[in-house]
């Protein structure tokens, strides 16, 4: 079997399995969802008082995106990693020509098609729920399909060096939660102590969030000042997007290289 028939043959696979897993398909939807109507309708924003959500609706779309980007990668990939090696499959994949790196693609493709279409329910409720003013953007697909790459490769890390499944969600969930909140998604800059502004340049979810606010916002909007960018990229979209590349690429390779070995 070619290396396209190995991929597409373990992508159906693993696409297959996910959708046997009907709470895992709810949570996965259902989840950004419950983040959009409770933030966007119920405490909504104020940008002319103090507080929180005080910029423009446009200005939180990359932080809605981001939790099906973050959370969902890290949670599935790193499961399924565990439940792999617990179930001693990766020892069954050793004896076929699927190798590690062409077995994390499948499960990467598999979270592309699967954040792809949560992010356009995510976009549609927030638009119908908050008014938001978005600029759809080709750009956007690249920068959904490389942050969950980036993320799947965490996730694989994750799934890596803890010892079980619930081990996996209690680290994904540790990361993921400050990343959420500290990368210019829900919280600008502006809010956050001087001292502290550096260190959003070391999460890689700042590139997704600063990249995606760059080309799905109206220029109107008056979202675009909100960015405190410290080094290089600032909201240049294909600063952003090089960047997050090159973190993906190196996650990736990480990943698939601390998969569990039976050779």
């Amino acid at each position: 079997m070619s290396r396209l028939g190995r991929i597409t043959s373990e992508t159906r696979a693993a696409t297959r399995a996910f959708l046997r897993r009907r709470t895992a398909v709810f949570f996965t939807f259902l989840f950004p969802l419950l983040i959009v109507l409770i933030f966007g309708a119920l405490v909504q924003t104020q940008p002319t008082g103090g507080g929180l959500f005080t910029e423009p609706p446009a200005y939180y779309v990359p932080g809605y995106l981001a939790v099906v980007v973050l959370f969902t990668p890290l949670s599935r990939v790193g499961s399924e990693v565990a439940r792999h090696r617990d179930d001693r499959r990766f020892e069954k994949l050793a004896t076929t020509p699927l190798s590690r790196a062409e077995w994390l693609l499948s499960q990467t493709l598999v979270n592309v098609a699967i954040i792809g279409v949560a992010a356009v329910l995510v976009l549609a409720v927030m638009v119908a729920v908050t008014g938001a003013t978005v600029a759809p953007s080709p750009w956007l697909v690249p920068f959904l399909a490389i942050g969950v790459a980036l993320f799947c490769g965490i996730g694989a890390l994750l799934g890596s060096f803890t010892d079980s499944q619930d081990g996996v969600i209690a680290a994904s969930n540790t990361l993921a939660l400050p990343l959420l909140f500290l990368s210019e998604t829900f919280v600008p800059p502006a809010l956050l102590p001087e001292w502290f502004r550096p260190l959003i340049e070391l999460s890689p979810l700042t590139y997704f969030s600063r990249g995606v606010r760059a080309v799905v916002t109206d220029p109107g909007a008056g979202v675009e000042g909100t960015v405190v960018a410290v080094w290089p990229a600032g909201p240049d979209p294909a600063a952003n997007l090089a960047i997050l590349s090159m973190l993906a690429l190196v996650t990736f390779g990480l990943g698939a290289l601390t998969l569990p070995r039976t050779d």
